[in-house]
């Protein structure tokens, strides 16, 4: 099982020891530890569950193959499956994290100008997406488009809140500003600060969110303070 790492199986529920769930996968046993279940879910013995093999552990029992619900490649296993264009190399994931049970962000890649890489992952009516969030369990996707422009990456990875403008502070250490309408504000951050935690995570940059109202007092607060630097140095020349 150490080669089949990454790849999705379909087991059956076994018996619960201590919180993890022992599986069947044919006539072998696997565990689903508890850290690695999604907690949107929940199961009975004799239910089937599909999981993605993370690794092989050794214990005192043998070797022990892990699965996991929560881990990203179950997300882009599962587009795979779903969606020809990604299975046949058409469109590319670029990325994907999640916060297992609640939501997940997924950015994509066209190798096709003429293929729209949301479009052909959402599907017909929605359908190939929503194919996924049933076997999730109801954990909601944002599907974005990947850019090789970091700012135009994180606008993206923000949605669904509107960005009114992004800047760079510092290029070397990937730390961004982004500014938002007021309206907006709440939206581009998330309930507890899921929505730009994720996105942080799948452009692999620090971002700050601003709302406009206090990027403009923080704005006349700088240009006084600059006012003043002028003034002081005028006064020290004379």
């Amino acid at each position: 099982y150490n080669e089949r790492i990454g790849e999705v199986i379909n087991t059956m529920v076994k018996r619960f020891e201590s919180g993890d769930i022992i599986v069947e996968i044919g006539r072998v046993e696997a565990v689903l530890p508890r850290k690695e279940q999604s907690r949107a879910e929940s199961y009975s013995p004799g239910d089937r569950i599909r999981a993605v093999i993370k690794g092989v552990s050794r214990s005192t029992k043998g070797p022990q193959i892990i699965l996991s619900r929560t881990d990203p490649a179950l997300l882009i296993k599962l587009f795979e499956q779903e969606v020809p264009e990604i299975y046949d190399g058409t469109v590319m994931v670029r990325g994907a994290v999640r916060e297992a049970g609640d939501r997940a962000k997924v950015a994509v890649y066209s190798r096709e100008r003429d293929v729209d890489p949301v479009g052909a992952c959402v599907g017909m009516k929605g359908m190939r997406v929503q194919s996924i969030i049933r076997e999730l369990r109801g954990e909601k996707i944002d599907i974005i488009e990947f850019s090789d422009d970091p700012v135009l990456f994180a606008t993206h990875a923000l949605s669904p809140a509107k960005i009114s403008r992004v800047t760079v502070l510092d290029a070397v250490g990937h730390h961004m500003e982004v500014i938002v309408d007021d309206s907006q504000l709440s939206l581009a951050i998330g309930k507890n600060g899921q929505n730009v935690r994720l996105a942080a995570r799948l452009t692999g940059w620090k971002i700050d969110i601003i709302s406009a109202t206090e990027y403009e007092k923080e704005k006349v607060e700088r240009d006084k303070e600059i006012k003043a630097a002028n003034e002081d140095r005028k006064s020290t020349r004379l």
